[in-house]
């Protein structure tokens, strides 16, 4: 990593190691987040950054760790300048590492600029409110929570839940609807397995999705410091894109849990207090500032998209970490573990998932007419469904009206063809909303109560097999 060079501050003696942190005196003029160089005796050079610059010391969290910094001999200088990501437009296609060196063996960028991985604020009277649809080819996505450009919008998933596949399949498919315009992926990979890392880096290559694509991946053997910047690394670089080059970008970060978790090893080392459950308090101001990156500025015609995907501990919905982050999002996706059970991919939760902005991107001109109302009526006969199969189990099948079989049914086959669909398999926007109405036909169409009458005589394949007079 090159940085300019403003000036350097004097060098300071190491005091002494905690971890992967290093205590300093204090360097006047030294700035939070600033990058040092660590020297040591034996002339190597390491990167840190200034994370505490409070009082007499300063504290140094040191890329690497420390365990081969001697105190005597070691120093440590200041630049002036913070963690920067050098840019181009050839960082399309392009796989780097969490402090942005290329790991895919080719050569370095040569770059347009240097980014400052902590972006700048988006002035909020620019801002625009998230809008125009996002088709992912997934239909439990585009059919029920919809995503929108700007949006921010998480996955919740749980240990041993396919949010990788998910994540890569959204990879593959994601596309702006119907318009030809700009649009690139940025995919940021958060203490990862080897094996993770290599599925994703192969599954880009395969599959072509690499052309369009910038990926971050930092596996969990890499130093925590790392796994901090990383998603700082993708969101920066999606800025670039969307900004520079009025690309439309979705930005993927997985897994947000080892984010957090690596803020809270980083909190117990500077023996801060800690808040709930051993997180510090300021983990939710800490999200915000990378998720509020996303986003459309007035004049610009670009876009920044975040989809960020966690592991909920224990499958606790209220852990801290999905909890501070729902309040952020613009609501959630979340994974079932039933359905995982009976073999449906993907385990969507369809009354746990919620999309706030999708009414903005859905309708006429951006999905088709009758979207909203094949949404309100699929849920509408799902959740009966779901009732009368409780029901069932206490009564018995037996007990049940015709009508009720009918639902009990229905609610079956909406998980089997609605929600069900293959890793590989891309439906577009009006393919979901066909398989809707094809469970629509079902059903009694005076109990279609939430489609209006012209939408009915319009797709319902009763009308639509009609032979014209």
């Amino acid at each position: 990593m090159e940085y300019s060079a403003l000036y350097i501050k004097e060098a300071q003696a190491i005091e002494k190691t905690k971890g992967s942190l290093l205590v300093t005196r204090s360097v006047p003029g030294i700035k939070f987040e600033e990058i040092v160089d660590v020297q040591l005796r034996s002339g190597e050079l390491k990167l840190g950054k200034a994370i505490d610059i409070s009082g007499e010391t300063s504290i140094i969290q040191v890329f690497g760790g420390v365990s081969e910094v001697d105190l005597v001999g070691s120093r440590v200088r200041c630049k002036g300048e913070t963690l920067k990501l050098p840019v181009s437009i050839d960082i399309l296609g392009r796989i780097f590492n969490g402090m942005g060196e290329p790991i895919d063996g080719n050569p370095p960028i040569i770059p347009d600029d240097y980014l400052d991985i902590n972006g700048e604020p988006i002035n909020p009277a620019a801002r625009m409110p998230p809008a125009e649809f996002i088709e992912t080819g997934i239909s439990a996505i585009d059919g029920l929570n919809a995503l929108v450009r700007g949006q921010k919008l998480p996955l919740f998933s749980g240990a041993g839940l396919p949010h990788n596949r998910i994540a890569a399949q959204i990879i593959r498919q994601a596309a702006v609807k119907g318009k030809e315009e700009r649009f690139a992926i940025v995919f940021g990979a958060l203490g990862v397995s080897y094996d993770e890392a290599s599925f994703f880096m192969r599954n880009l290559e395969e599959t072509g999705a690499l052309e369009r694509s910038v990926a971050f991946i930092n596996t969990a053997s890499d130093p925590v410091i790392e796994r901090i910047s990383t998603p700082r690394l993708a969101l920066t670089a999606a800025e670039y894109l969307a900004w520079q080059h009025d690309m439309h970008v979705l930005v993927i970060l997985t897994d947000m849990t080892n984010y957090c978790e690596a803020l809270r090893e980083l909190s117990a080392m500077r023996e801060e207090i800690p808040s709930r459950r051993g997180y510090p308090g300021y983990m939710y101001t800490d999200l915000a500032t990378m998720y509020e990156r996303a986003g459309r500025i007035t004049g610009k015609e670009g876009s920044v998209t975040i989809i960020p995907i966690l592991t909920m501990p224990d499958d606790d919905i209220t852990h801290p970490i999905p909890d501070l982050t729902g309040y952020i999002t613009e609501g959630q996706i979340v994974l079932s573990r039933e359905f995982d059970r009976k073999g449906i991919y993907p385990p969507i939760d369809v009354f746990l998932s919620l999309s706030r902005m999708m009414k903005e991107g859905i309708g006429p001109g951006q999905t088709r007419e009758d979207h909203n109302n094949v949404f309100m009526q699929s849920y509408a006969a799902y959740a009966e469904g779901c009732y009368l199969r409780e029901i069932s189990t206490i009564i018995g099948a037996e007990g049940l009206s015709d009508r009720d079989k009918v639902y009990l049914n229905n609610a079956d086959a909406f998980e089997t063809t609605f929600i069900a669909q293959g890793e590989t398999e891309k439906r577009t926007v009006e393919q979901t909303l066909d398989i809707g109405w094809q469970l629509f036909a079902n059903l009694a169409e005076e109990d279609l109560k939430l489609i209006s009458e012209e939408f009915i005589k319009k797709y319902h394949p009763k009308y639509r097999a009609a032979p014209e007079e």
